[in-house]
């Protein structure tokens, strides 16, 4: 398995579900997980009413309701797998914001939210998803916001708990993690696959991919495209009102409090094309959009420092279905999450661990 991420470890943990004393190795290029998967925001998510408006606009209904079921499964099987607390899995709720001149996209997703209670009903089994909840306008002390929408089933992870809870887990089953081990090339003879490494040569019968967006590069005919996440969160806030997860412009911006701490990232739409990138880093048009909103919105009127900031890239397309499939005999991927791992990570594991013979 090449990526030790949300993917790659729970397909790892299948495996060894279907047949205990499988051989498996998993090659990571980073000294912990490099991707998305350690890098972000905890979001226990499945898609904000702004969110499934546009995707209905590229995809049909029943692709839309596909996914969402996807991501519904994704985190059971996380949950299962791992139990909350492992995770400090804590339900506050998901609320969708509109800024005070934005009463028309409000409105259009006000409209539509018997639409979506109905819709998702038969894709997660819960009645009355969505609601208009603006008293929380005031309890959580946000400024200039018009309308929040309510999601009761959104919820939060932390990130850190739940990676080092699924390497253990997948470790103390006998796989085997090499860290700082880059892929450069794959190969094949005439039996097994030949992995070139900056390590050296590893051949194996079967392998899984689980990049994301570093796809493309051992497979530059897949449709994975990059996209940098960047993030920023606070030093503690006493007094803290915010709890939940938030989500803002069709989810380009979220935030969500980690203890007493405000999390906030996003703003990626502003310079698509620079953050269309494997490289690591930080932006001061979209750190200084961050700040701006965390102060304007989120903070109004309270002295607050930022004390740390990173990046995490994802993998997407121009469809939200994840690539899961057989490229060839004994060559199987399971990319392109989305932006949505957290929730997808887990069951894309185990789908493309079911294509692998053993």
């Amino acid at each position: 398995i090449i990526g030790s991420g949300i993917v790659g470890l729970s397909a790892a943990l299948h495996l060894k579900k279907r047949k205990q004393n499988l051989n498996i190795g998993i090659l990571e290029s980073g000294f912990i997980p490099a991707g998305a998967s350690t890098k972000n925001a905890g979001f226990a998510c499945f898609g904000s009413i702004s969110e499934l408006l546009e995707d209905l606009k590229s995809n049909s209904e029943e692709e839309v309701l596909s996914q969402i079921e996807m991501r519904w499964q994704g985190l059971e099987r996380l949950r299962n797998n791992l139990g909350d607390q492992a995770l400090s899995f804590e339900n506050f709720g998901g609320f969708e914001l509109f800024k005070t001149n934005e009463t028309e996209a409000s409105e259009q997703c006000i409209i539509n939210i018997p639409y979506f209670n109905k819709l998702l009903k038969t894709a997660i089994g819960k009645p009355d998803i969505y609601a208009v909840n603006n008293a929380k306008i005031a309890e959580f002390g946000l400024k200039d916001i018009h309308t929040i929408i309510s999601n009761k089933y959104e919820a939060q992870v932390h990130t850190g708990k739940m990676m080092r809870a699924l390497l253990a887990k997948v470790q103390g089953l006998g796989v085997l993690i090499l860290n700082n081990c880059k892929v450069q090339k794959l190969e094949k003879d005439s039996h097994q696959h030949v992995i070139q490494t900056n390590q050296g040569i590893i051949k194996s019968k079967n392998i899984i991919l689980a990049t994301n967006a570093w796809t493309k590069e051992l497979i530059p005919e897949l449709e994975v495209k990059p996209g940098r996440g960047q993030v920023l969160i606070t030093e503690p806030i006493a007094g803290l009102k915010i709890r939940g997860t938030f989500h803002y412009d069709k989810g380009f911006t979220y935030f969500r409090n980690i203890d007493e701490r405000i999390l906030l990232g996003g703003f990626r739409n502003l310079d698509f094309q620079n953050e269309e990138t494997l490289e690591s880093g930080i932006s001061s048009l979209i750190q200084n959009s961050l700040e701006e909103f965390l102060k304007h919105h989120i903070l109004p009127g309270i002295e607050v420092k930022i004390e740390q900031r990173w990046s995490g890239v994802m993998g997407f397309g121009k469809q939200n279905k994840p690539i899961i499939k057989k490229l060839e005999p004994g060559l199987f991927c399971a990319v392109r999450c989305n932006g949505m791992g957290i929730a997808m990570g887990s069951l894309s594991g185990e789908q493309v661990a079911d294509l692998v013979e053993i």
